[in-house]
């Protein structure tokens, strides 16, 4: 593993599959002008409107998404996570997909996003992402890279429920990617404490892509795509309009994190 930058996106995905990947190539190319070896796109990245809209548009969304994850990673010759996307199941059921692509647009990993958001959050939204989309069934990969340090997968809820990271920092987990698009009522006090505990608990770095703004009717995100390192530093945090979050990840700061606090070697129960 090397010292490298990373870069988390921020976008404003919309019903609109097209728009939203001329949007997601235009920060790509910014991230890797400014040096990113590894660049995360958000949950939902290429289209985030109803469930409706989603379930009809599936087939399209998940054969442009993945050829666009290919394109984009040879074009620019780094290696990219595209955090979300519906991949069809039946004619009513999609997986929301997370797919790992290397510079030669070959597939390192695949995760199949396990915790569905069915919740009625106080604003007054209420979300069932299980009537569209079918649950994973397989704990999410660590796709161990040479150059880049073993990557761990998840997608935005998974981050409310540790024993998952366990799991991945358990098969060696030095970077925890969380693409998502949190709700702003709960991003507002959650995102940051539960990313920064993650990175702590499991002494890695975490990358956090996000989505930001309005995207329909009442459905906003929070946005805050960050960089945490190993202690729970925030490295970078984009704010609340689209762009990017960019930081180093270093091997020597790794190491000198899990040496001032082993707490990982100090466990009881495994």
């Amino acid at each position: 593993m090397k010292s490298y930058l990373a870069a988390a996106i921020q976008m404003t995905s919309l019903p609109d599959l097209e728009k939203n990947l001329v949007e997601a190539e235009e920060l790509i190319e910014l991230a890797v002008r400014r040096g990113a070896e590894l660049v995360s796109l958000p949950e939902n990245f290429s289209f985030l409107g109803t469930e409706k809209e989603k379930i009809t548009q599936a087939e399209a969304i998940a054969q442009q998404s993945e050829k666009f994850l290919t394109t984009m990673a040879q074009r620019f010759q780094v290696t990219i996570l595209g955090g979300g996307f519906p991949v069809p199941v039946n004619s009513t059921r999609v997986y929301n997909t997370a797919l790992l692509i290397d510079p030669s647009g070959n597939e390192l990993a695949r995760y199949q996003k396990v915790h569905l958001f069915d919740v009625n959050v106080p604003d007054g939204n209420t979300y069932r992402e299980s009537t569209t989309v079918m649950s994973g069934t397989q704990l999410p990969p660590v796709y161990p890279s040479e150059q880049l340090g073993n990557l761990g997968l998840s997608v935005c809820y998974d981050v409310r429920f540790p024993e998952l990271y366990r799991h991945l920092s358990y098969k060696g987990a030095d970077i925890l990617f969380v693409p998502a698009a949190f709700t702003a009522y709960t991003g507002k006090d959650h995102w940051q404490v539960l990313l920064q505990a993650r990175a702590i608990e499991n002494t890695c770095y975490v990358i956090a892509p996000a989505q930001t703004g309005r995207h329909y009717a009442m459905r906003h995100t929070h946005g805050h795509a960050m960089i945490i390192d190993p202690w729970g530093l925030i490295l970078d945090d984009a704010g609340d309009t689209p762009g990017v979050a960019i930081a180093e990840i270093n091997p020597a700061r790794l190491q000198q994190v899990r040496r001032q606090m082993p707490s990982l070697e100090h466990r009881v129960f495994v």
